[in-house]
């Protein structure tokens, strides 16, 4: 009944296997994040769950001088601040859009920058950081003209880096330092004193929970403090990465840090510290100052460089602190570098990341659940402010511009998919939509993978029935256009059926190998038929034939192949095996005679297609030969002459010449013999030879009996053996 049971299972995978691919309307389906991510997005998102959704507005609101902007605060009247670099600034930007550069320090970059409850500015400068203090123009002064801003150095930390800052209540300034992870605790008139030592390099975000207590996150070994009023610190959570980039506080008072790079032991001289690399070289002659070139990727940090953000170009982690101190990993990529979170109108979690510019929605309690929401047209993303409205500043750098990030979703967006290329001349059938609201959809086709190189207009589909009215062809491409009305409007899935153009398959190869016999291979049932499989195992076996080939089909299609043989100086081809599933085949070769003979390949693609419908390949191999049949050994005799035997026989070959001779006397070593005329290069050779007699252990040579054996050996190693045995006197 077990047996029984297994060849049941066995014929529905075989059934299986053959009708998988037995398709000729193929689909392409559009719903996962990885495939949709692929795509170009303009004011939609794409959820890691597959589908299109509005995003929220995404404008630009300034495009500033500097290549970098490091951090940005608004001040009581709504204003917007930007600590800058390359060239190192802070800017004034007003709600229009208007850039006013208010402070140009002669560091390299401003860092952090906290604004106070009077709009007076305090700002973080690197390298050998200082804490710079600037307050607004009197009453009645142009805000918008750097002369009536005044600066001054409100502290000098005497350490090379200041990354971050944080202001409390009371208004005092908490600086986070780097070479000695010092925080530095500034009142407003300038008093300091060391808040916090820890025992790593440098401490680089700061944030506040709700109980007032300061939360720091290091670089090095990745720990998250929680340092109470007092000063008394304690490590939260000790993360996977080295370096914790940023920090954020939801309104139940969890905790959100961004981690990054991979925890290691590096020599002291070499280590791999904080963001931007910044080489600094002597400027030309006849040129003030100094060149600075900044490179924002991460960067291994050599003595005497600016540090950068650890070894990784992605690979971050955002981590969740619950109230009860309970750490969780709620978000992870390989791609991305976290530079900013922040929370939006709707309470969600939103991480600034690089290097492509992207902002993600992140679900705190769902690892798997995210939105890519919108993408800069910049490299990073590096820093977040509050807008009175509930909208949110976004800074970005590569290029060092300022976006304003609405509260509510766009009004409408658009969604261009990744070409799809078809391999073959295809007809497109009925569009599948799954999805709802106010969405639209359009298709172009064309014959080059460029959609800009002549291809059709965009033309819409549809829905109600979902023909695709874009022009047979190689390639295709589809739009989503949402807008929004009473329902909100979403894109779940999309289908494209299409049907391509049967071609016939092309044979690369037809090898054929007499002496091989290959191993089968087990079957994997429904496996894609354009999947390159390993050569099959081979042993070697003199009684088999191996035949392999090789064949590609431009559709994909699931072949059929058959074997025909025929022989030298015939012109029927003969069926030697039908409907292999297999790109290789070995059989007996006694089932043909001597000769020489040459084996086609027939291949054909019908198990793909309706009856009759299915188109053929044929291939030949080079010629071959077979020979199974030994040698002839005739006329062996053997006579005494003096302590010499001779021996004389005749070798004799049906088909191939005959390779060489072998000769033992009286069960001696084999030794190899020359024909009469020492050469071996025909089917039929003679043998004459004499061999010394060995001196036997009883009675004398004369007298002895001996036995000779020989044996022949044809091209294709057939052997044939005789014995003599000669008779004493």
């Amino acid at each position: 009944m077990q047996s029984r049971n297994f060849s049941l299972i066995f014929l529905f995978l075989l059934i299986f296997s053959a009708f998988a691919f037995s398709e000729g309307t193929r689909s392409w389906e559009q719903s996962s994040f990885a495939d949709l991510s692929k795509g170009t997005a303009k004011g939609v998102a794409i959820r890691s769950r597959g589908g299109l959704e509005l995003a929220p507005s995404f404008k630009a609101l300034t495009t500033t001088p500097s290549t970098y902007i490091w951090d940005i605060a608004t001040d009581p009247s709504g204003n917007l601040y930007a600590a800058a670099g390359a060239p190192a600034r802070i800017y004034r930007i007003t709600s229009d859009g208007k850039s006013t550069a208010i402070f140009q320090p002669q560091e390299l970059q401003v860092q952090a920058l906290v604004v106070d409850k009077t709009g007076i500015i305090y700002a973080g400068t690197n390298p050998d950081g200082k804490l710079y203090k600037i307050t607004p123009p009197a009453a009645g002064d142009a805000k918008d003209s750097s002369s009536a801003w005044h600066s001054s150095v409100l502290f000098d930390p005497g350490t090379k880096y200041i990354w971050n800052l944080a202001l409390d209540a009371s208004g005092n300034i908490y600086v986070a330092t780097g070479d000695h992870g010092e925080i530095f605790r500034v009142t407003p008139s300038g008093d300091h004193s060391v808040f916090f030592k820890s025992d790593e390099a440098h401490i680089r975000t700061l944030t506040f929970d709700h109980q007032g207590n300061l939360i720091a996150g290091s670089d090095g070994s990745g720990l998250i403090y929680r340092i109470s009023p007092k000063g008394e610190a304690f490590v939260l959570y000790s993360a996977p990465k080295k370096e914790i980039t940023a920090l954020s506080v939801d309104a139940a008072g969890n905790i959100y840090a961004a981690g990054t790079g991979e925890k290691q032991v590096t020599p002291a001289a070499f280590q791999m510290l904080p963001t931007p690399t910044i080489n600094i070289t002597p400027a030309p002659a006849g040129n003030a100052g100094q060149n600075v070139t900044i490179q924002a990727g991460p960067a291994p940090a050599m003595p005497n460089n600016f540090p950068g953000l650890g070894a990784e170009t992605g690979n971050s982690e955002i981590y969740k602190i619950a109230q009860d101190g309970s750490p969780s990993k709620i978000w992870s990529s390989r791609d991305e570098l976290i530079y900013a979170l922040a929370f939006d109108a709707q309470g969600r979690l939103l991480a600034g990341t690089g290097n492509h510019g992207h902002v993600y929605a992140i679900n705190s309690n769902d690892e798997d659940n995210y939105t890519d929401l919108l993408q800069a047209s910049a490299s990073q993303v590096t820093a977040f402010a509050k807008t009175a409205n509930g909208s949110l500043y976004a800074a970005t750098s590569n290029l060092g511009k300022i976006y304003l990030l609405g509260a509510s979703a766009n009004s409408d967006g658009t969604y261009e998919s990744d070409v799809f290329d078809a391999h073959n001349f295809t007809r497109w059938g009925r569009l599948e939509f799954r999805g709802k609201g106010n969405v639209e959809l359009f298709t172009r086709s064309g014959n080059v993978d460029n959609p800009d190189r002549n291809w059709s207009e965009w033309q819409k589909v549809d829905l109600s029935n979902g023909r695709i009215a874009a022009p047979p062809a190689r390639f295709i491409q589809w739009k989503a256009e949402l807008r929004s009305g009473d329902e909100i409007p979403q894109v779940d899935s999309i289908i494209m059926n299409y049907l391509p153009k049967n071609v016939p398959p092309d044979f690369d190869d037809v090898n054929v190998q007499v002496g091989v016999r290959y191993l089968a291979m087990p079957k994997i049932s429904g496996q894609d038929p354009s999947v390159v499989n390993p050569p099959p195992p081979t042993i070697h076996d003199t009684n088999s034939i191996g035949v392999k080939w090789a064949i590609h089909d431009d559709n994909g299609d699931q072949m059929v192949y058959s074997l025909y043989y025929r022989g030298d100086g015939e012109s029927l081809w003969l069926l030697l095996k039908s409907d292999i599933a297999d790109k290789f085949y070995s059989f007996d070769a006694s089932l043909l005679p001597d000769g020489g003979y040459t084996i086609k390949v027939m291949a054909s693609d019908a198990p793909s297609h309706s009856p009759g419908k299915g188109l053929t390949a044929e291939r030949e191999s080079t010629r071959f030969e077979v020979d199974t049949t030994p040698p002839l050994i005739e006329g062996l005799t053997a006579s005494q002459v003096g302590d010499q035997l001779r021996v004389q026989f005749h070798a004799t070959d049906s088909f191939s010449n005959i390779k060489r001779a072998e000769y033992s006397i009286d069960a001696g070593d084999w030794q190899f013999i020359e024909p009469t005329d020492q050469l071996s290069d025909a089917k039929t050779e003679n043998y004459d030879f004499r061999a010394a007699i060995a001196m036997q252990s009883a009675g004398s040579k004369d007298s002895d009996e001996h036995v000779i054996v020989v044996r022949v050996y044809d091209h294709y190693d057939n052997l044939a053996a005789a014995k003599y045995v000669l008779k004493g006197k």
